[in-house]
């Protein structure tokens, strides 16, 4: 049985309208992880994972350095109890 692992992760910085939300997206479909990504309205960007514990610890490092153009402030990284809720990873409004 495989060690589950959920993060809630709020980005902040320049990272919206820089290709964040995609960024997020393929990282999480290329490490099979589940949950959504999505702009705030204070300018952050949010993040829920859910999956395998090292994977989600993978996303969580990629999330640090970001897409190309994005100026990363801070990470901050909530673990939370895995719920199971999601069917896939996807943007959320």
């Amino acid at each position: 049985m495989s060690d589950i692992a959920r993060a809630h992760v709020r980005i902040t910085g320049y990272v919206q309208g820089v290709g964040f939300r995609y960024f997020a997206r393929k990282a999480a479909e290329g490490l099979g992880l589940r949950g959504y990504v999505r702009n705030r309205g204070d300018g952050s960007v949010e993040v829920v994972a859910e999956g395998d514990r090292s994977a989600v610890t993978q996303m969580v490092d990629q999330l640090r350095v970001g897409p190309r153009y994005a100026s990363i402030d801070n990470v901050d990284v909530k673990w939370e109890e895995p719920k199971g809720d999601f069917a896939d990873f996807g943007y959320s409004f």
